[in-house]
């Protein structure tokens, strides 16, 4: 499988403009929000809580969408790492296929001459697997269509770095066994940046993985919530956050707002109704803790931006010293370490030990899950775990196991 990303910064040309762009807000089109995988079906559910039916497939979910919508999931998914909106879908076994089709998207609704532009182009199992052409094919058609565009530098063959592009205008185009589809990405950064989070620890938990847990978990938010390894807060931050219903995106801006067609008037209403839906207290306690004493402050500081500092209790305590919220049962959630250093076995194994011990000993009415790398160390738990998805953290293969 080959990925290139094409990076091409724009300029004005004397005495050509592109033409005027059709306002299309209103009319719905096939969309996609991207997810990692073993995530799909809890994204799909939390579409559903929105409204929106969807259809689950590797790597996301599929929907109708106009712009209300586009800003209602990039707004509040709390899952999603993208949304993307689809522009074109054809087959093309030769080059000049391929050109034809791309010469007939409508790249005026979503791209204007003052963009940045980054394309993003996978070939599987398809007679057009060179991803350096067919990007070159496609970055072709857009000047064509706005002649004001000025092809730049180069290809990026690293999945991670393209993951991270901070590019305004992402393109995604895919070949899947001759299948090509265009599609523009209505997000701009990756949708686990809430704006929150400045302060990290040594191995940070993405916001969407740990609202994953928190959902895959079935937290009742009426019902206490503890993390007794918190780090620099995630876990309890997002919990906080979907207890209250803050919605994730509301400290951000998203690329779509930038397209000639956007309507800023859908995205100003999608924000102030979600505004309207916010809570002003979590309504049960949620409890923090870390022996680290600067994981503690950090968690802090990004609780503090992203205003739930109020509903979060942090401690800077051992497991050994851990101390229940009140009341009759809740959930505790975890992210211990995964042990993939070398010498790391034997005290990982005390560690869940101990966690096992304290839970049978002191956690009576209480669930708890944990994102896990490794069976063995959860058998030294003795508690009984059922697994309720699986996925990667940093690339590990991990699980979210509750008892």
């Amino acid at each position: 499988m080959a990925h290139r990303r094409v990076s091409t910064p724009t300029r004005g040309a004397r005495g050509m403009t592109a033409s005027a762009p059709r306002r299309t807000a209103s009319i719905p089109a096939d969309a996609f929000a991207i997810a990692a995988l073993g995530l799909e079906p809890l994204l799909a559910a939390e579409l559903t809580e929105l409204g929106i039916r969807s259809t689950v497939v590797p790597g996301g979910v599929e929907f109708r969408a106009d712009e209300a919508t586009l800003a209602r999931v990039n707004l509040h998914s709390r899952l999603a790492s993208r949304v993307l909106l689809r522009l074109a879908r054809f087959r093309a076994t030769a080059f000049h296929e391929l050109e034809r089709a791309a010469r007939q998207v409508e790249w005026g609704r979503v791209l204007s001459p003052s963009a940045q532009v980054a394309v993003r182009v996978t070939c599987r199992k398809s007679r057009l697997y060179h991803s350096d052409a067919v990007a070159q094919r496609v970055l072709d058609a857009m000047q064509r269509a706005i002649p004001q565009l000025t092809i730049a530098t180069a290809a990026v063959d690293d999945a991670d770095e393209l993951e991270e592009t901070t590019t305004p205008q992402l393109f995604v185009v895919r070949f899947d066994r001759d299948l090509c589809t265009i599609s523009a990405d209505t997000s701009g950064e990756l949708l686990h940046r809430r704006g929150y989070r400045l302060a990290v620890g040594r191995a940070p938990l993405r916001e969407t993985l740990a609202a994953a847990m928190v959902r895959g978990a079935a937290w009742d938010p009426a019902t206490p919530l503890l993390d007794p390894m918190c780090g620099s807060g995630t876990i309890a931050i997002e919990a906080a956050m979907l207890a209250r219903r803050i919605a994730p995106g509301l400290q951000r801006h998203f690329a779509a707002e930038q397209w000639p067609t956007s309507d800023a008037t859908v995205w100003a209403a999608a924000r102030e109704a979600a505004r309207a839906e916010i809570l002003p207290h979590a309504p049960a306690p949620i409890v923090a803790s870390d022996r680290d004493e600067g994981a503690i402050a950090n968690a802090a500081a990004n609780a503090e931006r992203a205003g739930v500092a109020a509903d979060i209790t942090f401690r800077c305590a051992p497991l050994s010293a851990l101390t229940w919220p009140e009341g009759a049962g809740g959930l505790l959630i975890a992210n211990p370490p995964y042990g993939v250093r070398v010498g790391e076995t034997q005290g990982l194994r005390d560690l869940f030990a101990r966690l096992g011990q304290i839970v049978r000993a002191h956690g009576a009415g209480w669930r708890i899950a944990l994102l896990s790398a490794d069976r063995q160390l959860e058998r030294e738990t003795r508690l009984p775990f059922t697994e309720v998805l699986a996925t990667r953290n940093g690339g590990i293969p991990v699980r979210l196991v509750v008892g």
